[in-house]
């Protein structure tokens, strides 16, 4: 099994955008109000990728876009 927690200050994953993440993001996913929703969150999604993302998440993809 793969390990879906992903730092937020990790480097991009090819599949991640502003508007999703390969895998999880959160800081604490137990709190994310989609975890475990099937289709929105990585951990309960077949291809991994979390369609809702934090707010904050738009951000650190620009500033880690401009970093790689």
């Amino acid at each position: 099994m793969k390990n879906l927690q992903v730092d937020f200050n990790a480097p991009l994953n090819e599949l991640d955008s502003e508007i999703q993440t390969y895998g999880c993001r959160q800081n604490n996913p137990d709190i994310c109000g989609s975890n475990g929703l099937e289709g929105i969150c990585g951990f309960a999604s077949s291809d991994c990728l979390c369609k809702k993302p934090s707010r904050s998440w738009k951000k650190q993809y620009n500033k880690l876009k401009e970093n790689s």
